[in-house]
Parts: C-alpha cells; structure tokens; sequence
C-alpha cells in the first residue's frame, strides 16, 4: 500500500503560519481550516447532530438578529496574528455591502457559538473559549449533545477577569436576551 505525499501547499511557509495565509490557500485545500496558535487544523466531518443544531440555531438566531446584525455559520473570526478560529455560528455587526473579507474581526463580533464534537472537545471546551474572551468578544455558547438533544451552555465576558463566567444551561428553549434571541432549540 503506497501512502500519498502532502502536498507543497500543507507545509508552513517559513516564520509559519499566519491568518492572512488562509486567504492564499489554493483552491485544493479543504473548505474548512482554521489556525489556532499558528497551527493549520483540518475540520473533521460533521455528524447529522451537529449540522442539523447549527442550521436550526443559525436559522433562529437570523430571524431574532436585529437590523444590522448579521449570523453566519462556519465563517473563520482574525483574532490576532496567529488565530483564525472558525466557530459553528457567529453574530455580528454589518459593515456594509462591499465588504470582501474572509473573516469578521473580533470587535464586529457578538456572539459565537461552538457545537462540541468528538474531534473537537478541547478546542470547543477549554481553547477557543479562552481566545474568544481574550479577544473580548462578549458572549460564547458552547452546545453539548446530551440524549440526542442540545444543552446550550451559555458565557457572558467577565470584564474584571477577562474571562467567561457561566450564565446559564439550557435545554428545550434558549430564553436569553442578550444579546438577542429566545427560541426554542
């Protein structure tokens, strides 16, 4: 059995990544990267649950947003020179039609949401979380599969700490009103 070589474009260009280089990618790279601390993750393949809350919880969460916010799903987020997370769901402010970017900035973003999976667990659970706070995006949502059903764990930014503090577990319906929406999930 012959093992396929990488390709050129895998390999980190000298100084290594930086997430500017996610925009020179070639059109063979897969769909779905993100950088988090200077290292290229391929995103795994997603099961049904995982695919099914995101277009639900996106879905509720565009009819909730008001005017100028947008909601995006599996669009990557700069945080810094080294970090391009992608996280499952994202708000937003508007910056308007001509707007060309690949990614949001964290001061446009309100909200972002990760659906824990397998592959994911640490990055979802302990990673991303303290990246997204860092960069002082105000409230996260963490989704966990409990019974074949989603359980949103929510965070709101601590801005003593710099940290996210829990609010909230949900199940059945999401009653928030920060920053918008109360849904069922």
């Amino acid at each position: 059995m012959s093992v396929e070589p990488l390709p050129d474009w895998f390999f980190p260009p000298p100084g290594g990544w930086t997430a500017d280089d996610l925009d020179s990618l070639p059109p063979e790279a897969p769909r779905h990267l993100e950088l988090i601390d200077g290292a290229l993750i391929v995103m795994a393949p997603q099961r049904s649950f995982h695919s099914r809350v995101m277009l639900r919880l996106g879905g509720a969460l565009d009819a909730a947003a008001p005017e100028g916010i947008g909601v995006e799903i599996e669009r990557t987020v700069k945080l810094g020179h080294r970090q391009r997370p992608e996280p499952g769901i994202i708000a937003f402010r508007e910056s308007g039609p001509d707007d060309d970017r690949t990614f949001h900035l964290p001061e446009d973003v309100l909200l972002v949401v990760e659906t824990v999976s397998e592959e994911s667990e640490e990055r979802d659970r302990e990673t991303r979380p303290l990246k997204y706070a860092k960069a002082g995006i105000r409230h996260f949502r963490r989704i966990e599969e409990e019974k074949e059903s989603p359980v949103v764990h929510v965070y709101e930014l601590d801005d003593v700490t710099g940290r996210y503090v829990p609010t909230a577990i949900e199940r059945e319906r999401l009653r928030l009103a920060v920053p918008f929406l109360s849904t069922s999930i």
